[in-house]
Order: structure tokens, then sequence, then C-alpha cells
């Protein structure tokens, strides 16, 4: 399955033995994955601790019904793995909402992945909205139904995933 994955022509994901295929993203989206990537970059170039992952990423994982994960924007703290996917779990994930991620469904269907990432090792998950006030629920595997919420004009961070990462909520926005 991992090979079919490989081969697939976008962004995807195994869940429950099929290839999960994601639709491309908004403007808006993209320049928030991006601009997360890019401060995590930063903070690796500065403390060399860990890998900052950009979008479309594949993070290889051993659950019953899902084997891979491929955040918006990640903090990898393993080694790298050259061409081939990342063998284990994101410390951190950020997952940015798209059009298709509003609605009852949809809360189920990120709740699921959320309980996924901490059960394959993530310690934080950031659910990402930017049509909401509440830009970014930092979900944490010790507390996972219990979001710090961040809102334009405050800092954000990721503790204890990227330790002393800040990130501030109105980048998103530039």
């Amino acid at each position: 399955m991992i090979e079919a994955l490989y081969r697939e022509k976008g962004k995807a994901e195994i869940v429950d033995g099929q290839i999960v295929s994601m639709s491309p993203a908004g403007w808006r989206h993209g320049q928030a994955s991006m601009t997360i990537a890019i401060s995590l970059r930063a903070r690796e170039r500065e403390y060399g601790d860990g890998h900052a992952v950009g979008d479309n990423v594949g993070f290889l994982v051993d659950l019953s019904h899902r084997q891979s994960f491929s955040p918006d924007a990640a903090w990898f703290t393993g080694e790298p793995h050259g061409l081939d996917f990342v063998e284990g779990a994101p410390a951190f994930a950020a997952e940015i909402r798209s059009k298709s991620d509003y609605g009852p469904q949809a809360e189920k269907d990120l709740a699921a992945k959320r309980a996924d990432y901490f059960t394959a090792g993530t310690l934080v998950v950031w659910d990402v909205d930017l049509l909401s006030p509440d830009v970014i629920k930092a979900y944490r595997s010790t507390a996972p139904e219990t979001p710090t919420i961040y809102r334009r004009g405050e800092i954000a961070e990721a503790e204890p995933a990227v330790p002393g990462w800040r990130f501030p909520v109105d980048e998103l926005f530039e």
C-alpha cells in the first residue's frame, strides 16, 4: 500500500486500507501552511533540535486503521529520510481547514484524525481555522479535548512539541 501512496498524483493518506486523496487547497490555506512552515524552519536553523516540514510530506505510522498522515505543516524530531516518507509521527502537526472542513461530519472527522495523531505519538495538533475568531486551537495529547485557543493579536505556541517556539497569529493574515 505504501508503494501505491508513492505513485499517488497528489496529497493523500492511507486510512482503513484505502488511499484517501485530499483536494487541492485554496490561496489562504496555502499561505497559512507556508507561513507556519517558514516559522518552524527559522526555529530549526536557530536550535537544530528538530526539522520543519512543509505541506504534502507523508508520515508513515502503524495504527490499526491508519498508515499515514500528510499534515499542512509539521515539526519532526527524528532523522530525515531523504526521498522516502518519514517513519513515525511528527511531534507537532498543523491541520489548516479547507472549504470542506466545516459542519458536523467534518468536526467528527477532524476529532478522529487528532485522536489518531495522538495515538501515533504526536504531542500537539493545531486546528487552524482562518474563518473563525478562534484562529488556532492547540490540542495536546495530555488534554485532547481541551484546546488552548489563540486569536488575532495573540502569540501561539506548541509546547511541549516545539520548545520555545512562538508564532504570532496575525502572521496568518499578512
